[in-house]
């Protein structure tokens, strides 16, 4: 069980570099990995399953009493960005109309499990970030068709009806299974399970992003100017998500655990959930834009984190994800406001 666990913890400490290389293999061998392609979505259920069984329901009726760090990073992650990726998308590249709907796909799309995985490594309020990651997963089977309508109208063709069913039974379903396991096994699930299986959800979510990443390759392979500007772009404003999360945080004047959760929360986008719908739905050039996103996410992560700890570091704490002032786990301190 030990090596079996250092697997999955070699690869959640490397995904920096694994991602960008599964990209680059799965451009290079499509044809070898596109065969996974109908294992995707079950796969992506089971990665779901996963992350959520260390959530409660608990925890968002912790979060629900004093909402407001929630509905800030909700609003920036599936309001703001999608609005501005949408503008400056069609805007810079207007003359596209499927590499626009990928800028905006890739921005509607949910806060991504592995937030959780980096907010608590920085010291953050997990209850926020469980909560706000639950929310969002389960609202995406309305909330992405919805923007994607509002935002793109008829530039697209979207099935909305049989987008939101099978994000239900890949995204939402899971996640509501898992957080129900969580919370009837009285937390086991969490303890127990949810280790034994991390590696192989770990193993799923390369498996993933490699059989994705096929779908980019005719594209990779013959890359234009204007493929070259969309992979800056995205790298730019990826980098954008953290600098909002924050900033918002602190007008808010949010407790420094608060502030970590938010900017990754803001930061953080669910790709895979992304590339399995490009792929489903869309022509492949769709998918170019938020696959290519994975080539910064977990860098970006990764610096996200660095900066926050030079930014805060005399009033990081314990790095438990409790206030310093002994908050109730919710972010808010017990004391007295000021």
């Amino acid at each position: 069980m030990d090596a079996w666990k250092s697997v999955g913890a070699f690869i959640g400490t490397h995904m920096a570099f694994i991602s960008p290389a599964c990209v680059v293999l799965g451009v290079l061998f499509p044809d070898q990995l596109s065969v996974m392609k109908p294992l995707v979505i079950p796969c992506f259920a089971f990665m779901t399953f996963q992350s959520a069984l260390s959530n409660t329901f608990g925890n968002v009726a912790l979060v629900l009493r004093r909402p407001a760090p929630m509905l800030a990073s909700l609003a920036v992650a599936s309001v703001g960005m999608p609005v501005l990726a949408c503008a400056l998308g069609t805007l810079l590249f207007g003359a596209d109309p499927n590499l626009v709907c990928g800028i905006v796909l890739e921005y509607c799309v949910p806060v991504a499990v592995v937030a959780a995985m980096w907010t608590n490594m920085q010291g953050g309020d997990p209850a926020l970030s469980l909560a706000t990651i639950l929310v969002s997963t389960v609202a995406a089977p309305f909330s992405i068709p919805l923007t994607l309508h509002v935002l793109l109208g008829q530039a697209v063709e979207v099935d909305a009806a049989r987008m939101m069913g099978e994000m239900l039974v890949s995204v939402a379903l899971p996640a509501l299974a898992g957080t129900a396991a969580n919370d009837l096994t009285r937390g086991r699930a969490g303890r127990e399970l949810s280790p034994a299986i991390a590696p192989a959800a770990k193993i799923a979510l390369v498996l993933v992003v490699l059989t994705n990443s096929t779908g980019v390759a005719p594209y990779v392979r013959s890359l234009t100017p204007m493929l070259v500007a969309v992979t800056a772009f995205i790298g730019v404003f990826a980098a954008s998500g953290y600098a909002w999360g924050f900033v918002v945080a602190r007008l808010l004047r949010r407790p420094r655990e608060q502030v970590v959760s938010m900017t990754y929360l803001c930061g953080m986008r669910n790709i895979s959930a992304g590339a399995v719908l490009a792929g489903e739905y869309f022509p492949g050039e769709v998918m170019f834009p938020v696959v290519i996103g994975t080539l910064f996410q977990q860098v970006l992560a990764a610096c996200a984190g660095s900066l926050l700890s030079r930014l805060d570091a005399p009033g990081k704490g314990e790095g438990t994800g409790r206030s310093p002032s002994g908050g109730d786990g919710s972010g808010e301190p017990d004391r007295r406001r000021g």
